[in-house]
C-alpha cells in the first residue's frame, strides 16, 4: 500500500506538472492572438500555418474566417513578371574565382550566405543513379559526393518521416530530366540555371510532363528543382522575390517568420546563396518574404526566389555546416535532402 501511495503521488505531480504545460502553452497563443499586439498575432498565426505539424494549433484559437483575414492581410501580391535575360551579363565579373560567405542579421533572423561570382559552378546535387530512393542523404554527403565546395539544401520532396528520398515536381541535372511530375502540384515553379549560367524562376502552373520537357529544351536548362507557389490557410509557400530588378509587392510582412533559403543572381552573373535560421534555434523565429526581399536588394539581386525552407534549411561550406537544421537532434547536421544546389571546386 506504501508503494501505491508513492506511485500515486508520483503520477499526481506528473500529471499535475504536464497539465501545467499545455495551460501555459495555450496560455501564451491566447496572448499572442488576443493581446495588444496585432503584429505578434500576425506572426503567431502566419508562422505556425507553415510548419509542417503546427497548423492545426491556429485553429485552436481562433475561425477559419480570422485566420484567413491574417493571411490575406499578410501575403504577396500575384507576380507575372517574364524574365529579360538581357539584363544579366555573366561575363561581366572578371574575378571568377571569387567566392565569399557573408553574415546577416535582422531582428527576428541571422543568416549567412554564398557569394559565388562564376554562375557556371552553381549546379544540382541529387540521389538519382537511375532510379531514385526511400531515403535521401544528408546536405554534407551531397556536397562530398559531388566533390563540391559548398551547397545548399534544394527544392521540394517527400518529406515524410525525414525520409527525403523522392523529390516532387522536377529535377534537371546537367540538361538531363532526372524527374518530372509536375501534374497536381498548385503553383509549381522551376528555379534553376540555363545553359548560359542565367537564372530561371519560370512557372509550370497547369503544365504536363510533356509541356515541361519542351520548356526545358527551348529554355536550355542545364540544372533545376522545383518550388510551389501557393497561399492559403493550409499553406503559406512562395517563389518569386525579385524578377528584373522589380521587389515583389507584399502585404505586412508577407508571410511567417520560418527558416529560409533562398537564391539570386546580380546584373554579373554573380549568385547568391542564402540560408536563414528560425523556428527558436539561437532564439529566433525566422525570417520573412519581407526580409528575405531586403537582403536580397541590398546584395544587388536583379532576380530572385525563395525555395524549399523550414526545417530543410542549410548551408555546407568548406567542410563544415554554416547553417543547419532547426532540430536539435540535427544541430549539426541537416534533414535527409535528394536534392540540393552545389558550388564546384575550382
Amino acid at each position: 500500500m506504501k508503494v501505491l501511495k508513492i506511485i500515486g503521488k508520483g503520477l499526481s505531480f506528473v500529471g499535475i506538472f504536464l497539465i501545467s504545460i499545455v495551460v501555459m502553452i495555450y496560455g501564451t497563443g491566447l496572448i499572442f492572438c488576443y493581446g495588444p499586439s496585432v503584429h505578434a498575432r500576425n506572426l503567431f498565426v502566419t508562422t505556425l500555418l507553415e510548419t509542417g505539424q503546427m497548423k492545426f494549433a491556429v485553429k485552436l484559437f481562433m475561425n477559419n474566417s480570422k485566420v484567413q483575414e491574417i493571411v490575406d492581410s499578410n501575403s504577396m501580391a500575384v507576380f507575372e513578371e517574364n524574365m529579360d535575360d538581357s539584363l544579366i551579363n555573366t561575363e561581366g565579373n572578371k574575378d571568377k574565382d571569387g567566392i565569399e560567405l557573408v553574415e546577416i542579421s535582422g531582428s527576428t533572423y541571422k543568416a549567412k550566405m554564398i557569394i559565388v561570382n562564376d554562375p557556371s559552378r552553381v549546379k544540382i546535387a541529387s540521389i538519382y543513379d537511375g532510379s531514385w530512393k526511400e531515403y535521401g542523404v544528408t546536405l554534407d554527403k551531397l556536397v562530398k559526393d559531388s566533390d563540391a565546395f559548398a551547397g545548399i539544401n534544394g527544392g521540394l520532396y517527400y518529406s515524410d518521416s525525414n525520409k527525403g528520398g523522392r523529390p516532387l515536381g522536377l529535377v534537371v541535372k546537367n540538361g538531363v530530366i532526372e524527374y518530372n511530375n509536375p501534374v497536381g502540384i498548385v503553383g509549381l515553379h522551376l528555379v534553376g540555371f540555363s545553359e548560359d549560367n542565367l537564372l530561371k524562376i519560370i512557372d509550370l502552373s497547369g503544365k504536363n510532363k510533356n509541356e515541361v520537357e519542351k520548356l526545358i529544351k527551348d529554355e536550355k536548362i542545364r540544372d533545376a528543382i522545383a518550388f510551389q507557389e501557393e497561399a492559403s490557410d493550409a499553406n503559406n509557400h512562395f517563389v518569386k522575390l525579385i524578377i528584373n530588378g522589380e521587389s515583389r509587392e507584399v502585404n505586412g510582412s508577407g508571410s511567417g517568420a520560418n527558416p529560409r533559403t533562398a537564391i539570386g543572381q546580380r546584373q554579373d552573373g554573380t549568385v547568391l546563396l542564402l540560408v536563414t535560421d528560425g523556428r527558436a534555434a539561437s532564439g529566433h523565429l525566422g525570417a520573412t518574404a519581407a526580409d528575405l526581399i531586403e537582403i536580397m536588394e541590398e546584395y544587388g539581386a536583379v532576380n530572385a526566389a525563395n525555395i524549399d525552407g523550414g526545417s530543410s534549411s542549410a548551408m555546407y561550406y568548406d567542410d563544415h555546416y554554416e547553417m543547419t537544421s532547426v532540430t536539435l537532434y540535427y544541430s549539426n547536421s541537416s534533414w535527409r535532402l535528394p536534392t540540393g544546389f552545389i558550388v564546384e571546386k575550382r
